[in-house]
């Protein structure tokens, strides 16, 4: 017993490390009440977007005590004023949770901004975190960096593949930090896994597998036509660079990933799942994509497929397979959110912990089993207290550091277009109908331009990089 319980505190002790969490960060659950830094050891942040996402983000910001929340930017006036009490009761009867608590103690009140372009030019926001709807990340990143702000950005970090690109080149002509909210990367779960997979673990690996159920059917986000916004919903700048169209309740807020211009399933939740399997196998792109599916089953005005699968092959030697079914419900894998399939042993995984199963022999195969069952709760062998590990809030810490110590953050920008990259491909796979050669170099299609013409599309007048 005592043992275990050394090895226990041997690994919460190089978890909390791995994450860039000193003793008595919060987001390992430490009480922060008595540490006061110093006035030069603060971070002022300010907030672009300030909704379901980007309040869940402000909460766990002010956790940490060398942190001061200074300014806020929404288009939406009851978000901007953190009241509640102002929201359309609409948006508080259909969305419930989704609409924020609000009602933050900030130490003093942050200055607000409906244009995110004049909190750009405030002086004394030293970082921003930006949570806007997903059309906006690429153009506020690229802003807030030509401003000198660091960047602490949500996912998907883009609405094209050319975005990503830019985004990665302005950052590397300035001096600027950037962190991209891919929160597996805080995971030291996945983290672990990311030392052991691509060493040979499980062996050789051929398929990766990851899913997204949530059953949608028969009214997905309903039918509706055009009205006006509701008071203080600045419309026009909720749009941005995508052409300008009514007003219609089931894009905003939060439904607007049902809609193709604005986002997708596939950068929603299949950019997380790949994410991780391309950082388990450590691969960059893949080199041949094809995707299958449409809208099999739901009557309702979104645009992107109910039904998906996607295919991608890698020139090292293996293939992933994701797979979007929002007519159906029940799970695929016996535990976990991903699967890879090694010559040695299959892998389950999850930010919860990992199961490895050997494999046995098949045909005219003689050997006996290569690995041991292993099985990891990170409940247990993490924090060995019953808690749970917050990932983002983990990001979030490292975040923080990486601006004081100039260091690269866990998810960097150009990882996070990497990832982001495979839910483009994917949806342009499907768009196109055609299986996709894709150069990871030059990040153009080698065997269709019709294909190519996707890779980014014209912003409305007057946004620009």
């Amino acid at each position: 017993m005592k043992q275990q319980q050394t090895r226990r505190k041997f690994i919460k002790q190089s978890a909390l490390s791995t994450a860039g969490i000193a003793t008595g960060i919060n987001a390992m659950g430490v009480p922060l009440g008595e540490l006061h830094p110093a006035a030069s050891d603060v971070i002022r942040m300010g907030f672009i977007g300030v909704g379901n996402r980007g309040s869940q983000l402000l909460d766990l910001f002010l956790q940490n005590p060398d942190c001061r929340i200074v300014a806020l930017c929404d288009v939406y006036e009851p978000y901007l004023q953190r009241r509640r009490d102002q929201v359309e009761p609409r948006y508080l009867n259909d969305l419930g949770n989704q609409v924020p608590a609000m009602g933050e103690k900030f130490p003093k009140p942050p200055r607000i901004y409906g244009d995110y372009r004049k909190l750009l030019e405030d002086k004394e926001v030293d970082a921003v975190c930006i949570a806007t709807p997903d059309h906006w990340h690429a153009l506020q990143t690229v802003h807030a960096i030509q401003a000198g702000k660091d960047v602490y950005v949500e996912k998907p970090l883009t609405a094209t593949i050319y975005e990503g690109r830019k985004m990665v080149e302005t950052q590397q002509s300035s001096n600027q930090v950037v962190g991209v909210g891919l929160n597996r990367r805080g995971s030291a779960v996945y983290q672990k896994l990311a030392g052991e997979i691509p060493s040979g673990k499980i062996g050789k690996v051929t398929v990766g597998s990851a899913f997204r159920i949530n059953n949608m059917f028969p009214d997905g986000i309903g039918r509706m036509g055009p009205e006006e916004p509701p008071k203080g919903l600045d419309w026009d700048m909720w749009l941005g660079p995508r052409a300008f169209r009514p007003y219609q309740y089931n894009i905003s807020p939060y439904k607007f990933r049902w809609w193709s211009n604005y986002s997708s399933q596939m950068g929603n939740w299949g950019v997380h799942y790949m994410d991780v399997i391309r950082w388990l196998l450590g691969e960059t792109a893949p080199v041949t994509i094809s995707a299958l599916g449409g809208k099999y089953a739901l009557d309702h005005d979104g645009d992107i497929p109910d039904t998906m699968q996607v295919t991608y092959e890698f020139a090292s030697g293996s293939i992933v397979l994701f797979s979007i079914y929002e007519a159906s419900s029940g799970g695929m894998f016996p535990w976990g959110e991903v699967e890879l399939r090694g010559t040695k042993g299959t892998l389950h995984a999850s930010e919860s912990g990992y199961r490895i199963t050997p494999t046995t022999k098949g045909q005219f195969q003689g050997w006996e089993e290569m690995l041991d069952q292993e099985v990891y709760d990170a409940r247990d062998q993490l924090l060995g207290d019953g808690s749970s590990e917050n990932s983002t809030a983990s990001l979030v810490r490292d975040f923080l550091n990486c601006v004081k110590s100039r260091n690269s953050p866990l998810c960097t920008l150009e990882d996070g277009h990497r990832s982001t990259s495979f839910a483009h491909l994917a949806n342009i796979a499907l768009s196109t109908g055609e299986q996709l050669r894709w150069d990871p170099v030059r990040e153009r299609f080698a065997n269709s331009e019709k294909a190519n013409e996707l890779l980014h599309y014209d912003y409305r007048k007057p946004w620009k990089f």
